[in-house]
């Protein structure tokens, strides 16, 4: 297997979770309790990380919301944003932040044909130099809408608080520590990631339940 594999059908999700199962115990209880996790591939390009910032410090609800209202107003490319004034972004439900981030994104330039096959430092790289857009942005955007087998985003607090109970840890990993964890769950991070959160949400139902 390549750096670049990438995930395109539910058989991949289904050899990767294989693979850590037979690997670490640990996921082949996931496995066991959850099955393979589902191929959650999203389009990429400018409306992906357009909907990425858009979400960032809002609810769901008023995430989809704001999107709705920026699809309907057209802004869905670099052109749109770039000619639309501050009024008309802010009526969509942008903060005065928000617009400096989706204009900064639609003057970056990002070649988004050419990160399809870039190494994953140069797509973490040229993503995070915009405003706006961390490395947590990056690294799902190379997950879920590059399908990248190998990727992991240990800042996400699910990825950590999941990691602690699949794992049997004493408290929930921090970025830096559960980073160096995925590592043995390589060339399948990506598909590791999402046994976690699927274990994670079947271990708060149970909670619920309880």
């Amino acid at each position: 297997m390549t750096a670049t594999r990438i995930l395109s059908t539910p058989g991949c999700m289904a050899e990767g979770a294989a693979w850590l199962a037979a690997t670490d115990p640990a996921f082949a209880r996931a496995l066991d309790l959850c099955g393979p996790p589902p191929l959650r591939r999203k389009p990429d390009g400018f409306a992906a990380l357009l909907a990425a910032i858009v979400s960032q410090q809002v609810s769901t609800q008023a995430a989809r919301a704001i999107l709705g209202r920026v699809e309907a107003a057209g802004l869905r490319d670099p052109a749109a944003v770039l000619s639309a004034d501050e009024e008309t972004l802010r009526a969509c439900g942008l903060s005065r932040q928000k617009v400096r981030y989706v204009r900064a994104l639609a003057t970056a330039g990002i070649d988004y044909d050419a990160l399809r096959a870039a190494p994953l430092p140069e797509i973490v790289a040229t993503l995070t130099a915009v405003p706006g857009v961390g490395r947590w942005t990056a690294e799902i955007y190379a997950m879920f809408s590059l399908g990248r087998a190998d990727v992991f985003a240990p800042a996400d607090l699910a990825l950590q608080e999941g990691a602690r109970m699949l794992l049997d840890l004493p408290e929930r990993p921090r970025e830096a520590a559960l980073r160096s964890l995925a590592e043995r769950w390589s060339p399948w991070r990506s598909v590791a990631a999402g046994m976690i959160w699927a274990y994670y949400g079947a271990m708060k139902k149970r909670e619920g339940v309880a």
